[in-house]
C-alpha cells in the first residue's frame, strides 16, 4: 500500500489522512477519474482539457506518454509519501509534499485521458512510443536502466526497499539522490512528448512537466549538496 502524503506544517492538504482511512493512492486516483466520468456529454473532455476529436491510437506518442508517465509519476509519489514518517527536515518534507500533490493530480489526469480514449492503462511495450523512427527520434536503447526499472530514472525494488529502511539525514540524502534521478528521467520523457505528441493538451501537460521537473531537479541538487550528498549517475 502506498502511503498518502502528510502536509508539512502550515500547508493545507486536501487528501484524506492515511491514519484514519488507510486508502491506497490508487483509490485516490480512481476517485479523480470517477468525478470526471459522471460529467455528461463533452463535459469529461472539457474537464480533462482535451477536445472530443482528440482520440489517439493506443501506440501513439500521446497515449504511450500518458500510460508510461502516469506510472512513472506513481513511483515518484510513492517515494515522496515516504518522507513524512522518515524525515524531520522541513525543506525535504516541503518539496516531497509538492511533488506528491502535483504528480498525483497529473497522474489522475493522464489516466482520465486513457479512460476517455478507450486505451488500456497498462500493457503494451513500455517506452515504445519514444523509440524514435530514424528521423531524429530518441533511441531509448541507450538510456534504459536495469530490467526491473524499465523507464528512465525509475528506482529498482532494491533501491526502494533500502529507502524504506532509512531515517533522518541518511533518508534525506538517499531520497534526494533517487528523486533527482527520477525527475531527470521524467524530464526526458516529457520533453519528447512535448515535441512529438499529436494531442495539444498532451503537449501542454508534457511541457509543464518538463519545466517543473527541471526546476525541481535544480532545487534538489542544491539541497543534496548542502546535506553532504552526491548525485547518482543520470539516467
Amino acid at each position: 500500500m502506498t502511503d498518502l502524503p502528510q502536509a508539512p506544517e502550515g500547508v493545507d492538504h486536501l487528501t484524506a489522512d492515511p491514519g484514519r482511512t488507510g486508502r491506497p493512492l490508487r483509490v485516490v486516483l480512481m476517485a479523480v477519474i470517477a468525478v470526471g466520468l459522471v460529467l455528461l456529454g463533452g463535459g469529461l473532455a472539457v474537464a480533462l482539457g482535451i477536445g472530443r476529436t482528440d482520440t489517439p491510437d493506443a501506440d501513439s506518442v500521446a497515449a504511450g506518454f500518458a500510460r508510461d508517465m502516469s506510472r512513472h509519476h506513481l513511483q515518484g509519489v510513492e517515494m515522496a509519501n515516504m518522507v513524512a514518517e522518515r524525515s524531520e527536515d522541513p525543506e525535504v518534507r516541503q518539496i516531497a509534499f509538492d511533488i506528491s500533490s502535483t504528480q498525483t493530480n497529473q497522474a489522475g489526469r493522464m489516466q482520465g485521458w486513457l479512460t476517455l480514449w478507450g486505451v488500456p492503462q497498462s500493457g503494451g511495450e513500455t517506452m515504445a512510443w519514444m523509440a524514435g523512427d530514424g528521423a531524429g527520434g530518441h533511441d531509448m536503447a541507450m538510456d534504459m536502466p536495469a530490467d526491473d526499472a524499465p523507464m528512465p530514472g525509475m528506482a529498482t525494488e532494491e533501491e526502494l526497499a533500502n529507502l524504506r529502511d532509512l531515517r533522518g539525514t541518511a533518508f534525506d540524502v538517499e531520497f534526494l539522490r533517487l528523486m533527482i534521478r527520477h525527475q531527470q528521467g521524467g524530464f526526458e520523457m516529457a520533453e519528447y512528448a512535448a515535441e512529438h505528441a499529436d494531442v495539444p493538451a498532451v503537449r501542454d501537460l508534457a511541457q509543464a512537466i518538463a519545466r517543473a521537473q527541471s526546476a525541481e531537479t535544480r532545487t534538489m541538487a542544491a539541497m543534496l549538496t548542502a546535506r553532504g550528498g552526491t548525485p547518482l549517475p543520470a539516467p
